[in-house]
């Protein structure tokens, strides 16, 4: 540990006795790995609390989403997703349980690697899920023919359903580094509230600690940039154009924190041809005749808010592990129960 990181501790320290009781929030599920991984929170005065947030893409999918996709791959279409998606639990079955049985699951590391299968299996279909971060790889393979299956939402309006939820208590947002590196700086000046944009090493964590409990104490409700290295004001232009350009804004569906306006991204008429929510409009009509209701104790929604902690969940480390996830939070790596599962 440098000098600095450990001067920002004892910095941390000794302001934390001016306070009670303080909840910080991390809202990428890379910081939330960070946390973990280095044992930050062992750092940290008692009355200084991190939270883990909807950070996690894969998490924050909506149910009936997960379903679909499921569906149209148990109809012989053939699915490319990312590989955190493969064990994400549908009310049946998963991909993964499809792809034992025979159809045409595939693991990609692009949307390039996708429109290559494509190729091969003109039929396939992309589960594009993500903030604006992967948002722009599904736009511009969207323009280069790839059918896709957008679930692709934008951040900033679930930190508004998060603020505006009373039964959440939070002081400060750690904000997420990747999204902010597309959607820059200045967006977020709309919420009059303690905010640090912040990069991944542990450094950088415990400096935007620092520079929150400095800002709750003074009450300064703004938005502090400290990874000021790739994160500028405006952002990525050519990125937001790309998703513009392929995208409108439309009110989608999050685990956990339910129908968020104007928060998801649909693609645009002009590009219908390539999207598969138009092309098997028939068949996920008839899909969605078959969802059952979940039947689990699983609290995943919950833990997403920061309402409920991992270890509240009578299902984490008994049935649901890695290996037999009951909810969404145990799929991802940057899933809250799959990082304290690994490293509490």
């Amino acid at each position: 540990m440098d000098k600095t990181t450990q001067q920002n501790i004892n910095e941390i320290k000794n302001m934390a006795q001016q306070l009670d009781h303080v909840k910080l929030m991390e809202l990428c599920g890379t910081h939330s790995q960070t946390i973990a991984k280095y044992n930050l929170k062992s750092l940290l005065p008692k009355n200084i609390e991190l939270i883990s947030g909807p950070g996690c893409p894969i998490c924050v999918t909506d149910q009936q989403d997960i379903d679909i996709v499921i569906g149209l791959a148990l109809n012989d279409i053939p699915i490319a997703i990312y590989g955190d998606a493969l064990t994400l639990p549908g009310r049946q079955s998963t991909l993964e349980k499809a792809k034992q049985n025979g159809k045409n699951i595939f693991i990609v590391y692009s949307t390039e690697d996708a429109l290559k299968l494509q190729k091969q299996y003109p039929k396939l279909v992309f589960f594009g899920i993500g903030f604006e971060t992967t948002t722009p790889m599904t736009a511009w393979a969207i323009k280069q023919g790839l059918t896709v299956f957008s679930s692709h939402k934008l951040f900033p309006p679930a930190m508004e359903t998060l603020l505006s939820n009373k039964d959440i208590q939070i002081n400060g947002f750690i904000n997420p580094g990747h999204v902010s590196a597309i959607i820059g700086s200045k967006i977020y000046n709309r919420f009059k509230f303690p905010q640090v944009i912040t990069g991944f090493e542990p450094e950088d964590v415990i400096e935007s600690i620092k520079l929150l409990i400095e800002m709750i104490i003074n009450k300064n409700n703004k938005v502090i940039n400290q990874y000021i290295r790739v994160v500028s004001e405006k952002g990525n232009q050519k990125a937001l154009d790309l998703i513009n350009e392929v995208f409108e804004i439309k009110d989608a569906r999050w685990r956990g924190l339910g129908s968020i306006p104007l928060s998801g991204l649909k693609i645009k008429a002009k590009f219908k041809d390539n999207d598969a929510k138009f092309i098997y409009k028939d068949l996920i009509t008839n899909i969605k005749k078959g969802f059952k209701p979940m039947e689990n104790n699983c609290i995943c929604g919950q833990i997403l808010q920061g309402i409920k902690k991992s270890n509240d969940c009578p299902l984490f480390r008994k049935t649901c592990t890695p290996e037999t996830p009951q909810g969404a939070c145990m799929v991802s790596v940057e899933g809250a129960c799959h990082i304290n599962y690994k490293y509490s």
